[in-house]
């Protein structure tokens, strides 16, 4: 990797993370973070050296598996993160969230629900 490319790369507190928590907070860390691999064209040793996101549960795994490449990392979280109890919480919000023009911003409203279905259905186009 060319020292001027890696000038470019976003300083460490500039990249995606996530605490384990929220509706999609995983598949948008997992995005973001496809997006700056793919930008600089970082090797997998550098994106998992960044990565601090669930530090705990990855430096739990990091000892039992070793080193492992980037993909077989976003695979871990997605099993870790988008089991059947997420899912269930994600369709339910989808389901259960009406558009209101009283009180409902029609963008952020649309937003939601796009990122819910994305969610749950990461292949649809």
């Amino acid at each position: 990797m060319s020292q001027a490319l890696m000038k470019k790369v976003p300083k460490i507190k500039e990249w995606p993370h996530f605490s384990g928590e929220g509706e999609y907070g995983h598949m948008e860390y997992i995005r973001g973070i496809d997006i700056i691999k793919e930008d600089f064209e970082l090797p997998d040793r550098l994106v998992m050296e960044n990565s601090r996101s669930a530090h705990r549960w990855y430096i739990k795994l990091r000892q039992a598996h070793g080193q492992q490449s980037w993909t077989w990392w976003k695979t871990q979280i997605i099993n870790k993160w988008a089991n059947d109890a997420w899912r269930l919480q994600v369709k339910t919000a989808f389901e259960s969230s009406k558009f209101n023009s009283d009180k409902d911003k029609a963008l952020p409203w649309y937003c939601q629900q796009k990122d819910r279905l994305t969610a749950l259905y990461p292949d649809m186009s």
